[in-house]
């Protein structure tokens, strides 16, 4: 009884102090504004008084009537069991005035902390890391959504992301130039070349009679000159680029050599001879005719006989050149069952024709094909060979700029032009 009494006793005087809490917080809530600190406390104690009293006389009546032996009445039961029940109501109103309270003192600091600071300044964050956990999880609700925006407003978090950037620098695709290989090489002495070419043979050899006079035969010679050509391109790169990008200088390097060798291979094919022009190949080279006549010739058949002109020019061919897309419509001929004519898809040998290599390079016109002896009918001629070299020019030096430069200086000397002959598959109009 003195227990229940005595709960009865406490249940009251928290109901007194929450009902004056909870008046207090409807003034600062409903918008008066926020009253005089001295004014609130005296309201609140008037308050509290008058409440604790009530609760003094409930209490006292209880313990008399327990000294006195006497049973404790109906309605003072239903009484201390209200005030039980309020208590636990009066406990969540409590904990619903504090956060009012809590808000009006100061605000949420959880909105101006991070979420860094969020969790670090959790209780369960520090309780789980202070037990030097091995395994497990602590989930921290945060306020605020992190999203990969950049604005100025919680939750954006995009100016922290980097980007994922693959070292090095990745370079163009580069074609595959092999017709230098083809040809003889040599080496030069001077601006000028000058070779002696056989243009005319009359062979008179015959068999003579004991005492008869012997045929003679002629041959026509013809002096031929030529000069090297400078091919040579250039760029400009700050000191600081090639200092900070390191890769840089050697890309540069890298790509003015392959600048000179793609001109250099069309110039050995195509060259008019004008100007700065080398005298190439094919325009010297002699036209094709079919020595026999075959029935229904395909692409493989005219190249057969393109060798067979050469062939009997004294010139054994050493190569054939062709476009790609020549080399692809070669490659995927069928015969009349549909298997591949010139061998399976699936192997690997090196591209040859007739027991000969095939250079596929689009230095090369579609639809067109030359065959000849590289070797004996044409020599490449190296004066300059093919040099990177680095420079200041006009005002670099002080502008912290280098020139670099790439050139070579090369002659070209076609030896007889009916050891190369060049043709027309005619499949394009």
């Amino acid at each position: 009884m003195k227990k229940r009494i005595n709960m009865l006793a406490s249940a009251g005087i928290l109901g007194a102090m929450t009902a004056n809490e909870r008046m207090a917080g409807r003034y600062l809530r409903d918008g008066g504004g926020h009253p005089n600190p001295e004014a609130l406390a005296q309201q609140v104690k008037q308050k509290f008084d008058s409440a604790l009293d009530a609760v003094k006389a409930i209490a006292e009546e209880a313990l008399g009537k327990a000294k006195s032996g006497e049973e404790l009445s109906t309605t003072l039961k239903e009484k201390a069991d209200e005030a039980l029940i309020k208590m636990n109501g009066l406990n969540e109103q409590v904990a619903e005035l504090q956060q009012k309270f809590d808000r009006v003192g100061g605000g949420d600091d959880s909105e101006r902390k991070s979420a860094g600071e969020l969790f670090t300044s959790d209780e369960r964050v520090k309780s789980f890391l202070g037990s030097e956990p091995s395994s497990g999880k602590i989930d921290v609700r945060i306020k605020a959504t992190l999203t990969s925006l950049t604005t100025d407003a919680a939750g954006s978090v995009g100016d922290a992301i980097a980007p994922t950037r693959l070292p090095g620098i990745l370079p163009l695709p580069q074609r595959r130039l092999t017709v230098r290989d083809l040809l003889s090489q040599g080496r030069m002495d001077g601006n000028a070349l000058e070779y002696v070419k056989e243009t005319g043979f009359v062979n008179n050899a015959a068999p003579v009679a004991e005492g008869a006079a012997k045929p003679s035969s002629d041959m026509k010679l013809d002096l031929v000159t030529t000069s090297a050509k400078v091919i040579a391109h250039w760029m400009k790169a700050s000191k600081q680029v090639l200092s900070d990008v390191s890769q840089l200088r050697s890309i540069i390097d890298q790509r003015l050599l392959y600048g000179l060798a793609y001109v250099e291979e069309a110039q050995l094919l195509n060259g008019d001879g004008t100007g700065q022009n080398l005298a190439g190949i094919i325009p010297q080279a002699t036209a094709y005719s079919a020595p026999i006549t075959l029935s229904s010739p395909t692409s493989i058949d005219m190249i057969r006989l393109m060798h067979l002109q050469a062939a009997l020019a004294e010139y054994p061919s050493t190569g054939t050149v062709m476009h790609p897309s020549d080399w692809a419509w070669i490659e995927t001929l069928k015969d009349t069952t549909g298997r591949y004519i010139i061998g399976n898809p699936q192997g690997g040998i090196a591209p040859t024709l007739w027991g000969l290599p095939v250079v596929a390079t689009q230095a090369m016109t579609i639809d067109k094909v030359l065959v000849g002896a590289f070797q004996l009918g044409a020599q490449v001629f190296d004066r300059w060979d093919a040099r990177v070299e680095t420079g200041f020019v006009n005002d670099d030096f002080t502008k912290n700029l280098v020139t670099i430069l790439a050139e070579e200086r090369l002659a070209l000397a076609v030896y007889r032009p009916e050891a190369f002959i060049y043709g027309d598959f005619g499949r394009v109009a």
